[in-house]
């Protein structure tokens, strides 16, 4: 058996530098869709003797410009001393055709959580982007921080990041729940917020107009002035009053109903418009009640009983005699 130069054996791993090529220099495009690569026989027969655990994972290293990725293995049919890859892995590891990478085996946690981003918008354009991603990890086996994956849909590529991956910065994905998450596309731009029109000093906004219409006084009852049927002017109520005079104003005083009755009397009618001017004397509504039964009834004394003079009724409510 010949050995290649950079072919190592370490104890319980695996190691060994190859020269990478791409899917399609193999006619092998089927290698795009996932994250497997293809070996040459002599390393299944060197992983066989280690006993290495299923599923076998490997870690890839460019030591020119230091990239590391994690990947699977498909076959290992492959020349000697070369490594068959797709084409979106040697990019992510800025390696070209015939560049030497060196492969290790390793052995990954279980991912719990990984977050994705899409590079462009047009990738939440698909009907279900979901069920396409899903449909896309099966043919993973890991996935690796700084990554990214390549998800072919609809005859277009659609390019995602890996931002984060959960419990290590590489993870396998198989037989595994893994909870994803996705982060802004990278093209994503928020919506800007329509800007308010700059208004002169001297004009309101439209706004302030109405707000200024909404602050005129409104109609308010018992507001109006009152005049007095003697000619003088009225009082000046005093100071929170206004409440007392409304209330007032709405309830009818007794005064006001006593002359009421007074008014439609027919005697009263007729007295009131006979009565001559003269001075006003305040009485009560006792006394004028006395007087009207004294006319009715005369005196027992000798003495003629003497002609009062017809009452004024005034509507003010209150009840008023006139004497000369």
């Amino acid at each position: 058996m010949q050995f290649y130069a950079g072919y190592g054996y370490h104890a319980s791993n695996f190691e060994q530098t190859y020269r990478c090529y791409p899917a399609s220099f193999f006619d092998k495009p089927h290698l795009e869709g996932g994250d497997k690569v293809i070996m040459p026989p002599s390393a299944l027969d060197r992983l066989a003797s280690l006993h290495i655990e299923y599923p076998m994972l490997f870690e890839l290293h460019n030591g020119v410009t230091d990239r590391i990725s994690h990947c699977g293995v498909l076959e290992f049919v492959a020349e000697e001393g070369m490594i068959i890859m797709p084409y979106w892995m040697m990019q992510n590891m800025l390696l070209q055709e015939g560049d030497i990478v060196r492969v290790k085996n390793a052995t990954l946690p279980k991912g719990t959580y990984v977050k994705l981003q899409p590079h462009t918008t047009d990738f939440l354009d698909i009907s279900n982007p979901k069920a396409i991603l899903e449909k896309t990890l099966r043919n993973f086996s890991c996935l690796t921080t700084g990554d990214s994956i390549m998800v072919a849909y609809n005859n277009k590529q659609y390019y995602i990041d890996i931002v984060e991956a959960k419990p290590a910065s590489a993870v396998s994905i198989i037989e595994t729940d893994c909870e994803v998450d996705f982060a802004p596309p990278l093209d994503y731009k928020e919506p800007e917020k329509p800007q308010r029109p700059i208004v002169p000093a001297g004009k309101a906004p439209a706004e302030d107009q109405e707000a200024i219409v909404e602050d005129e006084p409104k109609f308010k009852p018992f507001t109006g002035s009152g005049k007095r049927l003697d000619g003088k002017g009225p009082k000046q109520p005093a100071p929170g009053a206004s409440s007392a005079t409304a209330a007032a104003r709405s309830a009818p005083s007794d005064s006001n109903k006593r002359a009421n009755q007074q008014t439609a009397s027919p005697s009263g009618a007729s007295t009131s418009t006979r009565q001559k001017t003269g001075k006003l004397v305040f009485g009560s509504s006792a006394s004028s009640k006395k007087e009207a039964e004294a006319q009715k009834e005369p005196a027992k004394g000798s003495e003629p009983p003497k002609k009062e003079e017809p009452k004024f009724n005034a509507f003010t409510g209150k009840s008023y005699s006139l004497k000369r």
